[in-house]
């Protein structure tokens, strides 16, 4: 068994005790959640449409636990000069394993192999570090296979194409950027790098390395919880946002929030977070006062796939494909209405014609972001002819969270203002946990299942219950949120 991987070297790079942890206890890892899942499947997605840009190539379709297997396919057809690229490659050397996205085979005039193209596939939009890192992996481990790597490129996502209809530009959908030079420059590092590692893997026990900002960076560490279960609620990394000088208060032995020195520049959230009681200002029982019935409360769900859907659309450009609208009398009955798109067709122009339906003239409409807005701003763009009704509409919109950031703070946001965080501390009766779908990239990731991909009747209906509940708690959310809030800030503080 190979001690180093493509993943785990990257994973060195970022920090060694994630590195050693990942080859000795794997099983400490906390395994992703359903929104990062999500990406996951995109990037995947990603990766299989991308070998349709070289027709002809052969995928080395064995298991990354077949690693035998993919060893002898990949000798067979790294050996047959009618194979024009390799997918999945398995190539070993130096004792490291690697699996590359893309091998390209370069053939000269007389019909044979004079080198190759090794291109690794990203979702992402533009080159990065870890990509170049990664592509100097799998050229030292390609040539110390022995083979003659005439090129090393990225293959990401064009976000400037524009989607005209079936059938899809691969052309244009993706570009491929020879980085080459950059590559080559990671190479010579690597060689005392991958040594440093398999040093550091024969060790009897993982390297003391405190937690930090480099946890979250290039990626978050699925060793997080692992490494903090110990830490307080008051670590001085859980304080949000950036604290210029961090590295330096570690260094002095401050590693407490409530050990902060007090001529230290905060921020108003860090300050509230320090000081660790329930605040409110002056002027919030005003602000909740502000809104004219009826009121509404209005939550877009969107999609945002890499692959455009729709005729007219770019590579993750966004698309609203449903909404939840909540609306509170002045006598206190709700009402509910709902849209979700329920076809292949692009539903934007209906969407917004259901939508300033629901939302009429009169009335504040209440929001958790500046989100609705940037979602009415494109719509405006695509459909001039209403622009004008959709511009009356942006001038009711109530941003809920920025009264919040403004005006009120409660020791249980633990320093956040998203609502899934707001809603337990003050409404914890109403939460999230029973649905099916509980955050926006798997109600995205589910939308594009149920309109593009399943064929089962009965799956797409408990998709679009999923959907539509999930959507609906978000507006119910804000509701009883905004009334539970104005009840709490009429009686004292406890």
């Amino acid at each position: 068994m190979q001690r180093l991987s493509k993943s785990r070297y990257l994973s060195g790079l970022q920090c060694d005790k994630r590195v050693y942890l990942e080859t000795h206890a794997p099983f400490l890892a906390t395994p992703p959640d359903e929104e990062t899942r999500a990406i996951l499947d995109s990037g995947t997605d990603i990766g299989v449409l991308a070998r349709a840009r070289f027709p002809g190539g052969v995928l080395v379709d064995a298991g990354h636990r077949q690693t035998q297997q993919a060893l002898e396919w990949t000798t067979r057809l790294l050996a047959d000069d009618r194979i024009p690229a390799i997918f999945e490659a398995a190539v070993v050397a130096h004792g490291i394993l690697i699996r590359t996205d893309i091998l390209e085979r370069i053939v000269g005039e007389a019909g044979t192999t004079v080198g190759w193209r090794v291109i690794e596939v990203k979702s992402s939009t533009r080159k990065k570090d870890i990509h170049l890192d990664d592509l100097a992996l799998q050229m030292h481990v390609l040539q110390g296979a022995g083979l003659s790597v005439l090129q090393a490129s990225i293959m990401h996502v064009n976000t400037q194409y524009v989607f005209a209809g079936e059938p899809l530009d691969l052309d244009q959908l993706f570009t491929i950027r020879d980085v080459s030079e950059e590559v080559a420059a990671r190479l010579v590092m690597l060689p005392a790098r991958v040594q440093r590692m398999v040093t550091l893997l024969d060790q009897p026990a993982p390297p003391l390395i405190e937690p930090g900002q480099h946890c979250h960076s290039p990626y978050a560490c699925p060793y997080w919880v692992q490494c903090t279960k110990e830490k307080s609620s008051r670590w001085l990394h859980h304080l949000p946002g950036n604290l210029r000088n961090l590295q330096e208060l570690f260094e002095q032995g401050i590693d407490s929030i409530d050990a902060l020195p007090p001529g230290i520049r905060l921020t108003p959230l860090q300050e509230r977070v320090r000081a660790n009681v329930e605040w409110r200002s002056s002027e919030l029982v005003r602000v909740l006062r502000k809104v004219r019935y009826p009121v509404h409360h209005l939550d877009f769900e969107t999609i945002m796939p890499a692959v455009p859907r729709f005729p007219g659309t770019c590579p993750y450009q966004t698309v609203p494909v449903q909404w939840s609208n909540h609306i509170e009398s002045e006598t206190g009955e709700i009402i509910h209405h709902e849209y979700l798109s329920s076809g292949i067709e692009d539903p934007r122009e209906e969407l917004v014609e259901r939508l300033l339906e629901s939302l009429g003239e009169a009335g504040t409409i209440c929001v958790y972001s500046t989100f609705e807005h940037a979602v009415l701003d494109a719509l405006a763009e695509r459909y001039p002819r209403r622009k004008t009704a959709i511009g009356a509409v942006q001038k009711r919109l109530w941003d809920f969270c920025e009264v919040l950031q403004t005006h009120y703070y409660h020791p249980d946001f633990n320093g956040s203002y998203s609502l899934k965080a707001v809603l337990p501390a003050i409404l914890p009766s109403l939460s999230y946990a029973d649905l099916a779908i509980r955050n926006g990239a798997t109600a995205a990731r589910e939308y594009l299942r149920m309109a593009f991909e399943m064929q089962d009747w009965v799956e797409r209906d408990r998709i679009a219950a999923a959907l539509r509940a999930y959507c609906a708690r978000d507006t119910l959310a804000m509701l009883e949120l905004r009334r539970a809030l104005l009840h709490r800030i009429e009686s004292p503080l406890a």
